[in-house]
């Protein structure tokens, strides 16, 4: 066979596997399942879990003692961040859903003020009779709109995601090397590392006087990075070039839950007057999972610290609000403003 009569051969039974292979996954006719191809991928439904859900469901048990009914308003996107193509906003726009499933995780009783286009269009079918008794009395019955049948809030939660700040810092490291001739093996090596982090700030308001009662105000950093390397050599008449990578980023939107679960534990600790000890004691130490560690850095002795540093280690260590941050506040506490704190008595 002339080598024209094997190229030929070569190219022909290369597209014969081909079309076998797609012949496999896909059929031209719909299977008795009623579909062309099995899709791929099998991984189950799991819940949606931050390292503070466990503490919110524990936080359960003192909600359910004094039923206080908070609603959950607008918790917007305030960085005015896109992706670079206009195919969206690079931060979630269901941060008011988000709280609103942490509140459900702690047991707090919710009142929809959210979206309430269904009640209000129900109400209205109501109030021109258009809608039936549950249990008709007689013909031409319908639903009776009593005054007060809607519970009201005590409280509703608002705010909004306020920062987004990308490439905080970042390292990286590349290397080449190889024989200095012409057909040697060469090889690259690189990983770089960078940090971003997004803010929350969210304020909790008394219903019945428009007072905040409670503000907080919570970022966290998110970590990416990216490995790669690569060889490249020849062979005789023939080269090859391989390479391989890594990359992996920490889930945006979930380090936004995770910021908002964190705020929502804190307001309903102090809320509903939760001791210490109890679900969040382990919050803010070094059982907190997403802690900063300078947040937990004991205090030196003085007497090996040079002086400007032992103030600035002083000024933070007897941060009340770090040593202590799910401590519910009164009137009474010297590091909460009256006008702020006031509704939590």
């Amino acid at each position: 066979m002339t080598p024209r009569g094997r190229k030929f051969l070569i190219r022909s039974m290369a597209l014969l596997i081909v079309a076998t292979a797609l012949g496999g996954c896909i059929s031209p006719v719909a299977t008795s399942s009623g579909r062309y191809t099995a899709p791929i991928g099998g991984s189950p439904v799991i819940s949606n879990e931050t390292p503070y859900s466990a503490a919110l469901r524990c936080l359960g048990g003192y909600t359910a003692n004094r039923p206080l009914r908070v609603a959950v308003g607008q918790i917007a996107d305030y960085t005015g961040k896109n992706e670079s193509d206009n195919s969206g906003r690079k931060l979630t726009q269901g941060a008011a859903l988000m709280a609103m499933s942490a509140l459900a995780k702690a047991g707090v009783p919710l009142v929809e003020r959210f979206d309430t286009s269904v009640a209000e269009m129900e109400l209205k079918y109501a109030n021109n009779k258009l809608i039936g008794d549950d249990q008709p009395q007689g013909p031409g019955d319908f639903r009776k709109i009593m005054a007060g049948s809607i519970p009201g809030s005590d409280y509703y939660l608002v705010g909004g995601i306020t920062e987004l700040n990308f490439n905080i810092r970042s390292e990286g490291a590349n290397a080449d090397g190889g024989g200095v001739a012409t057909n040697a093996v060469k090889g690259t090596l690189g990983g770089s590392m960078y940090v971003m982090n997004v803010g929350l700030d969210l304020r909790l308001v008394d219903t019945t006087t428009l007072e905040v009662v409670d503000v907080i105000s919570y970022q966290k950093q998110i970590i990416g990075r990216q490995i790669s390397a690569g060889v490249f050599d020849f062979l005789g008449q023939n080269f090859f070039d391989a390479s391989v990578g890594e990359s992996a980023l920490e889930p945006i939107q979930l380090a936004v839950r995770s910021v908002i679960e964190r705020a929502v534990l804190e307001m309903m600790t102090r809320l509903y007057r939760s001791p210490q000890s109890a679900c969040a004691s382990g919050l803010g130490t070094n059982a907190d999972p997403l802690s900063d560690a300078s947040d937990r850095r004991p205090m030196p002795n003085p007497a090996q610290t040079k002086p400007n540093m032992t103030a600035m280690i002083e000024e933070k260590t007897n941060d009340t609000s770090r040593q202590e941050p799910y401590r519910w506040y009164n009137a009474g506490d010297a590091n909460a403003g009256a006008s702020l704190r006031g509704g939590l008595q």
